[in-house]
């Protein structure tokens, strides 16, 4: 968030204290990132995005929600895009509710094959390895979201498109995690952090992650997660309080279907997530 934007007065005032030295080393990060695709957490206006992500290179998506900081893309300005509608149904909050969950961001970009819908997200938090029977607060509310997310993952299968779900989930999901079973349920997803530790988080789970469905599964580079952590002489809790999680995608000719007369994770090494037609990553929070 910038000390000067519009919601500041508004603001925490916990919250850290970025000055214009802060921003120009994440711009540096950034570029060092060198992705085509960067989804984003808690950014407060697309001019603070723009601020790491040149508006000369990149172009900056954000939710449209009333809230005070939101999920958002910057897209490679070479790549094609359309903007879909937010998906609302993630703020499951009541209409009178103080305090409102984050949308979804949607986003289509055209590769050299075929679109790839893009969702980014910041789940609701609290609720990081807890069992799905858990009845305190934050819980049922994340797996209310997570029914969201397999209404979106089933059209998208429907439609059998090409997808990537990425952000921060607020969840450590392992490829047995109840949480990640019930979006598997609705469609195959690689889990592209699943059985990895983050050297961002002194070796715990991921609660960033990138998860790839349908034909988009199949364009993973092997072995190309990657966490892009901090030098130890810069200051994290100025900067982010997340890595850049990333996997490199190669988009494919979509195979045609095969038709008979009788039908009867890997894993990879630890960078945010992000994507293009030759995406370095899916990329995720800063």
């Amino acid at each position: 968030m910038a000390e000067n934007g519009p919601l500041a007065a508004i603001a925490p005032p916990d919250r850290p204290h970025r000055t214009a030295a802060d921003f120009e080393k994440l711009a540096a990060y950034a570029q060092h990132l060198n992705a085509d695709i960067i989804g984003l957490q808690e950014v407060d206006t697309p001019a603070t995005a723009e601020r790491i992500f040149p508006p000369r290179i990149y172009q900056v998506f954000m939710t449209d929600e009333a809230v005070l900081q939101h999920p958002a893309l910057a897209v490679r300005k070479s790549l094609r895009t359309h903007r879909n509608p937010d998906v609302a149904a993630l703020d499951i909050s009541p209409t009178t509710a103080a305090h409102h969950l984050r949308h979804g961001l949607d986003i289509t970009v055209e590769t050299s094959t075929q679109p790839l819908r893009i969702l980014v997200l910041h789940l609701k938090t609290g609720c990081w390895e807890n069992p799905v029977s858990e009845k305190q607060h934050s819980c049922p509310t994340l797996l209310q979201q997570f029914g969201v997310l397999q209404n979106w993952i089933s059209a998208r299968a429907e439609a059998h498109e090409a997808f990537v779900i990425m952000g921060d989930f607020n969840r450590r999901m392992t490829v047995y995690d109840p949480f990640f079973l019930l979006l598997n349920h609705a469609a195959p997803l690689d889990l592209t952090t699943g059985g990895w530790a983050s050297p961002c988080e002194n070796g715990s789970y991921f609660i960033d992650h990138i998860l790839l469905g349908g034909a988009a599964k199949a364009w993973i580079l092997p072995h190309s997660l990657r966490v892009m952590t901090y030098r130890p002489d810069t200051q994290p809790a100025t900067l982010s309080d997340h890595c850049a999680v990333s996997v490199r995608l190669m988009p494919k000719t979509p195979t045609p279907p095969t038709i008979t007369a009788d039908p009867v994770a890997h894993p990879a090494p630890p960078v945010p997530p992000a994507a293009s037609p030759e995406f370095p990553p899916p990329t995720s929070p800063m």
